[in-house]
């Protein structure tokens, strides 16, 4: 054969595949680049060839830390752990709907409903909200609507909690964040838990570190706002230099101390900077919004079921909340916890139940909603359908919530129910992954939501 013949290109490239498949990816990139097998692949497109139409099209992957609270109730009696209370044994409840208005579920104790967030909007003072969650809501898809639309009805301006670094600067539309020099912690890694609260992480200077956050016009509310927040831990005395898009850098003397301290700069402005140096600051993020209206922040952790929320330190929390406290917390978790073949739930519903109650105790003035997953295809041979075990996480989480009387949202019915990932795919509202909605989807979804919202504040 020739020099740069067509074979032997093809040889060598499947050769360096090869090789690659059996170098510790994940490991190496500490879980940016995942692993892969060349022969794993062949082997199931193979087996998909041959007949196997109860295949997904793509891997399913489960909270490993979820895995481990499984295999560890596989060692007790499983009824013991999903067993209910007297008073919470009643009949599967179907979705709320109101015509074409799937409303908010309504298990707290007294029907409180979303009290403290309509007193909080009410009082004119700022209402805050948390929405937290996977890669589902990952780069302020859904939320960054709910937010555009919460605000124009009730005023607020900003986008809320931002962290302080992230890998994929381009990807979220409604603030521009750059930077360098920070090493992220989260809590399904090796994580000093006095530090984490609900985004579930933290951050620490490598060295020079440089967060960048500017305003964006893709949404009316978040180009600009009034108030720049940054929270921190300073071990040691230490010094901090923010600027805005109306001023120089300014240099900010901190003394050392064990408790979250705060940089304010109250000032109209597009643009917020940080720079440290010091190695020893945890970083626990950036808040930009203003003291009237709502404010909705964003906190996402791809890969996570919920369930570590039970590692978040309450008294951090509590110090947190003497600054940044909230009336409403929805939580949005679920892909990853549940699979094609998995129909018991018990366990995952259990674990949401002491998520809630840990949550609860942690912001004990904030209204609590979970959020049902969204419907989720899976192929059959050609054909995409919804997961057929959808219903079973939904009837899961929809008991958790009853158990731990918080609000529940059903929003798969408000998609459109069983086979609603078929028509949101098709129109590009669900990306081909056929789980992770699209920011097309985003809107329409977040309308739906605030939809409910709406109704229950009247």
């Amino acid at each position: 054969m020739k020099k740069g013949s067509p074979v032997i290109i093809i040889l060598l490239a499947v050769i360096i595949v090869a090789i690659v498949s059996f170098l510790p990816l994940s490991k190496w990139t500490d879980g940016k680049v995942k692993d892969f097998s060349l022969f794993s692949d062949i082997l199931k497109e193979v087996k998909i060839m041959e007949g196997d139409n109860s295949s997904s099209s793509k891997n399913e992957e489960i909270d490993p830390e979820l895995l481990e609270a499984m295999a560890e109730a596989d060692s007790i009696a499983r009824d013991s752990i999903a067993a209910l209370p007297v008073d919470t044994i009643v009949a599967p409840i179907m979705p709320s709907r109101k015509g074409e208005l799937v409303m908010i579920e309504d298990y707290t104790t007294d029907g409180v409903g979303l009290e403290h967030l309509k007193n909080a909007i009410s009082s004119g003072a700022l209402a805050r909200i948390a929405v937290v969650g996977d890669s589902y809501i990952e780069g302020d898809i859904f939320t960054q609507d709910l937010r555009e639309m919460l605000q124009e009805a009730y005023g607020g301006e900003g986008v809320g909690y931002v962290n302080m670094h992230t890998d994929f600067p381009g990807f979220r539309r409604s603030i521009r964040q750059g930077g360098s020099g920070w090493k992220t912690f989260l809590a399904n890694k090796k994580v000093d838990k006095q530090y984490l609260f609900l985004p579930e992480q933290y951050a620490m200077p490598t060295g020079d570190a440089l967060s960048t956050y500017k305003g964006s016009s893709s949404f009316p509310h978040a180009a600009k706002w009034s108030r720049s927040r940054f929270l921190f831990i300073a071990p040691e005395n230490t010094s901090i230099n923010v600027k805005t898009s109306e001023g120089e850098w300014e240099e900010r003397n901190i003394e050392g101390n064990p408790n979250v301290q705060c940089i304010e700069v109250a000032a109209q402005t597009s643009e917020f900077d940080i720079k440290t140096s010091d190695t020893s600051l945890i970083g626990l993020g950036v808040w930009l919004d203003g003291t009237t209206g709502v404010s909705l922040d964003c906190m996402s952790s791809r890969g996570f079921s919920g369930i570590t929320l039970t590692k978040i330190n309450q008294s951090l929390c509590r110090e947190i909340s003497e600054i940044i406290d909230y009336d409403l917390i929805v939580l949005e978790f679920g892909i990853n916890a549940m699979s094609s073949k998995q129909t018991d739930y018990s366990i995952y519903s259990s674990k949401m139940v002491d998520v809630i109650n840990h949550v609860r105790s942690c912001f004990p003035r904030a209204d609590i909603l979970m959020m049902g997953v969204g419907d989720r295809g899976e192929k059959h041979g050609s054909q995409v359908r919804s997961m057929a075990t959808a219903p079973a996480m939904i009837s899961a989480q929809r008991d958790a919530a009853r158990r731990a009387h918080c609000l529940f949202w059903d929003t798969r019915e408000a998609m459109g129910g069983e086979g609603a990932v078929v028509s949101w795919s098709s129109s590009g509202h669900i990306n081909k992954d056929y789980v992770h909605m699209s920011h097309k989807g985003g809107a329409r979804l977040a309308k739906e939501l605030f939809n409910a919202i709406q109704h229950e504040l009247q």
